[in-house]
């Protein structure tokens, strides 16, 4: 039986996912009062609904990200897999990937979409062919968990990984050995590349941000004012800010330019909540830089204007906490991964 059929306007689609999950999802009353806050609204994107649910999922879900080109969207978590989805149509799980023994706990494409990284509490990192969905590399290194990864934005193809042993590890994307270690004092639960890849940024439990310049393979300078673990950096499009979240229930906006004045935090946003979980939750930039958005312990989607500092949106509809929030590079969609084990697609303005 086919349990596919295309969404009414302004309904909402259940899409169970290929190969996965066959059974229908009920309406919760969640899912109604995010129906009702969209309800009425002109429709602003190419998705088939102004609400999408991809279900799939075996447990929590940690991260999830639109590819570069928009076409696609990676999610993974608890259960060791990555699902590719498709964006637009009926939103169809259009692949898995296996390989990692454990939770995977961040997950960035290349910026030219065409490969994935991904890290694991296994203690590896992965590199992934994202069309043809299989792994190319495995990157051993550290000796404990891995919290974190990102991409190098441009020059020659780099990550960069932190990990509760307390290390920032650089690797050549072409080599399975680690090309530079970074020593920190603590766990480090963030990383983050500079515009130029010259710097990373990282984040602990020491509730600092550090910025690591690769030439002289020590910090240059640390930004202070997050009074708790920090849990999801990202830097902005233009490469002049960085934003980040910790568990002290603030999100910051920090001039990371060169020269910049010594108090680097320009802006400080509230609301979104960690909770008594301490899932690491991240953060990210609306293509133009004028919106941010975190996840939430307390279920909700959080997106503020960075010039006003005004909460736009506050979304309901999971049932568990928001580990992810990640803008469309092209449109006005976001996506939300929870612990509920589902992903929201929904429109804004």
């Amino acid at each position: 039986m086919d349990l596919k059929r295309k969404a009414m306007e302004g309904a909402l689609a259940i899409v169970p996912a290929k190969k996965t999950r066959t059974d229908v999802v009920g309406f919760g009353t969640q899912v109604n009062n995010a129906i009702e806050l969209l309800g009425g609204i002109r429709r602003t994107s190419k998705l088939q609904a102004p609400i999408m649910l991809l279900t799939g999922h075996e447990s929590e879900i940690y991260c999830c990200k639109f590819s570069p080109n928009g076409k696609f969207l990676a999610s993974a978590g608890t259960d060791r897999m990555i699902l590719l989805w498709n964006v637009y149509g009926a939103c169809d799980n259009i692949a898995t990937l296996k390989g990692h023994s454990n939770a995977i706990m961040d997950l960035h494409f290349t910026t030219d979409g065409c490969q994935m990284v991904t890290c694991s509490v296994d203690k590896t990192l992965s590199l992934w062919d994202a069309e043809c969905a299989t792994r190319i590399r495995k990157y051993k290194g550290h000796q404990t968990f891995v919290n974190a990864c990102d991409v190098s934005r441009r020059g020659p193809q780099y990550l960069c990984s932190g990990s509760d042993d307390g290390t920032v590890r650089i690797w050549d994307s072409r080599r399975k050995t680690s090309i530079q270690t970074l020593q920190s004092t603590f766990q480090v639960t963030s990383v983050c590349f500079s515009d130029t890849s010259e710097q990373v940024i990282s984040g602990g439990i020491d509730n600092d941000l550090k910025v690591w310049d690769l030439r002289k393979n020590d910090v240059v300078y640390a930004m202070k004012g997050h009074m708790d673990t920090v849990t999801g950096l990202r830097l902005s499009p233009d490469g002049s800010y960085l934003l980040s979240t910790a568990m002290d229930n603030t999100v910051r906006i920090w001039d990371v330019r060169p020269y910049a004045p010594q108090e680097r935090c320009v802006k400080i946003f509230q609301g979104n909540q960690h909770t008594f979980e301490k899932n690491l939750l991240r953060v990210s930039w609306s293509p133009d830089g004028t919106k941010i958005a975190a996840g939430s312990g307390d279920r909700m989607v959080y997106i503020w204007d960075t010039t006003t500092r005004r909460i736009l949106y506050k979304f309901p509809g999971h049932g568990g906490s928001v580990n992810e929030v990640d803008f469309h590079p092209f449109e006005p969609i976001i996506c939300s991964g929870s612990s509920d084990k589902q992903i929201y697609l929904g429109e804004i303005e």
